[in-house]
């Protein structure tokens, strides 16, 4: 059991009251303790009986930062598709403007933090598949559980009102005390049973691909990515809960993310991140070319070795970078940028990997770096406009949130962003999974297909096929 000294929040929320009334509008209340040791993933579950819906989970691979989010004190969304960056930010700092904060700590994470991200293409015609999903969504949590370098915070955040009394505090600390009784791993939820997979038009897509190579080489552009849609049906619910531990225990090396809205959850665990902003530290990840793992040690080093040494992929991977190094210059007084990629190895499959580092000028908020960063040309291609008027006009998916930049923002200007690829949407019984490919001039359709099957694999084993 943990205990928090519950008269600060009241003594707190009284001041808080005080300030609405003589503001005349609602304002936040922050606070942040420090918490004994908890498990993240059982705070995650417990909030499933009383939040469903209103739960978000992100681990980065190095498992420094972990944020849990339970409950929506606020909620800023917007699908409008014209500077939805800015209007995002500029609702952030409205939402925080006098607000009283109460972290007595200096690590990232900690305090008000909004989590959520925006859809690929807010020009795409949207469908059914993503409807719970605004083009531009942030959660601000009621309940969020920090575990910073294996330090563990809890933030909780109210926003109380002219109106409001002691008695919000009051149903705020009962809140706060249940979710903290009987914080136990659950054993006995049953896992929902595959019981068919549907590829989304593969023939439609394969000849997609070479209708796009044919255009690829007479044309301006370089590079387009096309990504496609498999769905699967279960025998009842899908619960995230479930899925979430299989991620942790299979694909830990990788960003792992829960993302809930309205009864529907967008997973996944993806290997690339966007871009972390720690004070004026810049890190982005160039990540593109691909090969599959080998089934020992030696065929997996050749397989590394051909892909390090394949020109389709060092061109590829090479796009990425540059793309990447032009759109920090913007932004950065000063940037590090390897000669050449390594590999990144995760479970299913190994990549190209250039690991980008910046010092950021005062005026470059996280937001901005996202802005200028999506899409890299590992998600839509190059050039990165005419890239991404091409997908919108020839594949079929709706991406909604799939390929594009995930993460949270603290109220110091402080987060990460990953890039959420190997990941899918789950919908009460039925669950989508996405994977994407890099199509150029010299291209192959069945290869493609082949290589959007394996991407397919880290979703698709979490969630119970092969």
């Amino acid at each position: 059991m943990v205990t928090i000294q519950e008269t600060e929040l009241k003594d707190r929320g009284v001041s808080a009251v005080c300030t609405a009334q003589k503001l005349g509008r609602p304002i936040l209340i922050s606070e942040v303790h420090k918490m004994d040791r908890i498990d993240p993933l059982s705070f995650f579950n417990r909030g499933r009986e009383r939040y469903l819906g209103e739960r978000f989970y992100w681990k980065d691979p190095s498992e420094e930062v972990v944020l849990i989010g339970i409950g929506i004190t606020k909620q800023i969304q917007s699908d409008q598709a014209t500077d939805r960056f800015f209007h995002v930010e500029e609702e952030w700092r409205k939402f925080l403007k006098d607000g009283l904060i109460f972290n007595p700590f200096n690590e990232n994470g900690l305090g008000p933090v909004m989590f959520g991200g925006f859809s690929f293409d807010p020009l795409k015609a949207k469908t059914t598949l993503w409807s719970k999903y605004a083009d531009s969504l942030f959660h601000v949590p009621k309940y969020m559980l920090t575990i910073v370098k294996g330090q563990t915070y809890l933030t909780t955040n109210i926003v109380c009102t002219p109106n409001d009394d002691y008695t919000l505090f009051e149903k705020v600390i009962t809140e706060r005390n249940q979710l903290f009784t009987s914080l136990t791993q659950d054993t006995d939820i049953n896992p929902a049973k595959l019981l068919e997979m549907k590829e989304i038009s593969p023939l439609q897509w394969k000849q997609t691909v070479d209708n796009v190579v044919e255009d690829l080489k007479t044309g301006s552009l370089k590079k387009v990515v096309l990504a496609r849609e498999l769905r699967l049906l279960f025998d009842h619910h899908v619960k995230a809960d479930v899925i979430l531990e299989n991620l942790y225990n299979q694909q830990r090396d990788s960003f792992i993310f829960v993302f809930e809205s309205n009864g529907d959850c967008f997973i996944g665990a993806t290997p690339e991140r966007l871009v972390k902003k720690q004070g004026k530290n810049v890190f982005s990840t160039c990540l593109a070319g691909s090969i599959r793992r080998g089934k020992n040690e030696k065929e997996d080093n050749i397989l590394g070795q051909t892909l390090l040494n394949d020109q389709k992929n060092l061109n590829e991977h090479g796009f990425v970078v540059e793309m990447i190094k032009e759109a920090l210059e913007e932004s950065c007084e000063e940037i590090i940028l390897p000669d050449k990629p390594q590999l990144m190895k995760i479970r299913d499959i190994q990549h190209l990997y250039t690991p980008v580092i910046g010092k950021c000028q005062k005026d470059a908020s996280l937001l901005l770096l996202v802005e200028r960063l999506h899409p890299t040309p590992a998600l839509g291609g190059l050039p990165k406009q005419e890239a991404v008027e091409k997908i919108r006009q020839v594949e079929i998916l709706d991406r909604g949130f799939y390929a594009a930049p995930l993460g949270w923002v603290d109220y110091r200007g402080n987060g990460e962003f990953s890039v959420s690829i190997r990941s899918g949407l789950i919908q009460g019984k039925e669950a989508s999974l996405f994977a994407g490919c890099g199509v150029v001039a010299n291209s192959d359709s069945e290869s493609e297909y082949l290589e959007t099957s394996l991407k397919f694999r880290p979703m698709l084993r979490a969630l119970g096929g092969n």
